[in-house]
């Protein structure tokens, strides 16, 4: 058994951006905390799924660069392998969510920078 907790006392960026909770070894569970403001990298995984939760405030979501989303809390996305995904949070209080990654895939992020407005980044699958 494992033991994480979704109040990490640091996240990437100090006070905001990803930490994780529990990786390995079939799954990454962590808490993405995005201030007003703040974004998460346009990126893709290639062999794992990435689903959210939110447990706070709302966030937009962008997918594939085309399909813009409004996540509140409760709300429940996946993305699937390849499939891009961006984070901005427009709103004026913070934002917390849950991911869990799964398969476990370490080096499986792809950043493909991104935002609103820009031409869609192009990926060549490995």
């Amino acid at each position: 058994m494992d033991k994480g907790s979704i109040n990490p006392e640091t996240y990437r960026h100090g006070d905001w951006g990803p930490a994780y909770a529990i990786q390995g070894p079939s799954s990454d569970i962590g808490v993405l905390r995005l201030r007003p403001g703040d974004e998460m990298t346009n990126h893709i995984h290639e062999h794992c799924d990435e689903t959210f939760v939110v447990i706070e405030g709302e966030v937009t979501l962008w997918v594939d660069c085309k399909q813009r989303f409004t996540l509140k809390e409760g709300d429940v996305y996946r993305c699937a392998p390849g499939e891009m995904h961006y984070f901005i949070n427009e709103s004026t209080q913070a934002m917390r969510l849950v991911f869990i990654k799964s398969p476990q895939s370490p080096g499986d992020t792809i950043n493909l920078p991104w935002k609103p407005g820009e031409e869609i980044p192009q990926h060549q699958s490995a």
